[in-house]
């Protein structure tokens, strides 16, 4: 897959990529032991071999991990009050960040990586993606709070709703579907009505589940599942 030549030198972590075009216009960038002159240039960065100063520029390798996140920890690279973040949990040499955020002690799918326009086509308000939670309430959910929470509510100044909304075996536990991605939405959401939630899950993310994966544990996403993301969100 070929990419714009300054994005891949920003990607190695040259420069931005307003400063790698200047890097590029002063001659200092070689493509297959050809100065480039131009800036549109792509390359591809598995057969090519691009130069910066005479030296060999190469990517950290892409990454994608699935966390099955437990209580207890923060989703953030780093932490002010010194609490342990995701970042322990996982073992690897490359820099990764996690894709979005779940409270501190919200469990479930969380995704890392690398790839910050994998994150963002995750991430982006116009792509839609749907998140599935198990939420365990301080009460049982009624017939008309959970058809309000489907047409709508306000919350935080601006209209949100689920998706779908599933009853479970237990009276006060519920599934629910929805593609915002807002800081506490489903806390908020049901809070708004006079619920509190006492136990939240995210069970999938983009179709991408825990299946078996215990709480606490990680594995790589296959390429199915990269690219099924990529097939349903791309535009």
């Amino acid at each position: 897959m070929q990419i714009r030549l300054n994005k891949y030198l920003s990607e190695c972590g040259v420069a931005s990529r307003r400063k790698v075009e200047e890097l590029i216009l002063q001659g200092r960038v070689s493509l297959n032991d050809e100065i480039v002159s131009q800036l549109a240039v792509k390359v591809d960065p598995l057969s090519d071999i691009i130069r910066l100063d005479g030296e060999i520029l190469r990517q950290d390798e892409k990454v994608y991990y699935l966390l099955n996140k437990p209580r207890g920890f923060v989703t953030t690279t780093n932490d002010e009050k010194n609490r342990k973040t995701v970042l322990d949990l996982i073992r690897t040499k490359v820099k990764i960040f996690p894709v979005g955020r779940l409270d501190y002690d919200t469990t479930g799918v969380l995704i890392l990586t690398n790839d910050g326009d994998f994150s963002n086509l995750l991430l982006h308000p116009d792509n839609k993606v749907p998140r599935i939670y198990k939420v365990t309430l301080s009460k049982p959910l009624s017939l008309k709070d959970k058809e309000r929470l489907l047409k709508g509510i306000i919350v935080e100044d601006k209209k949100g709703r689920f998706e779908t909304v599933y009853p479970t075996k237990r009276a006060n536990v519920v599934n629910i579907s929805t593609v915002e991605g807002r800081n506490h939405f489903v806390k908020n959401m049901f809070k708004a009505l006079g619920y509190n939630v006492m136990e939240l899950m995210r069970m999938s993310y983009g179709g991408i589940k825990l299946e078996d994966l215990p709480i606490g544990a990680y594995r790589h996403l296959t390429k199915e599942e990269i690219n099924s993301i990529y097939k349903k969100y791309a535009h």
